[in-house]
């Protein structure tokens, strides 16, 4: 399944997918913007998910970063 299908999947779906599948996406994503502070943010943001024991609370913060996915949708 390409890029574009799993984020349009993801968006159609967004409670049924794992917080790590959201996380491995974006990783695919984070190369592709040319603001090289874009990609230090979206580390960061990462690091910062990955840290939460709380699945909710992942599931809550993962959804700050589909705006992201609709991003990469429209071209970057």
């Amino acid at each position: 399944m390409s890029l574009e299908d799993q984020i349009r999947q993801t968006l159609n779906s967004f409670e049924d997918v794992s917080s790590e599948k959201i996380l491995e996406i974006i990783r695919q994503i984070q190369p592709q913007f040319r603001s090289e502070l874009t990609s230090e943010y979206l580390q960061g943001k990462i690091k910062k998910i990955m840290d939460v024991s709380d699945t909710v609370e992942k599931k809550k913060q993962c959804k700050a970063l589909l705006p992201y996915f609709d991003w990469y949708l429209q071209g970057l």
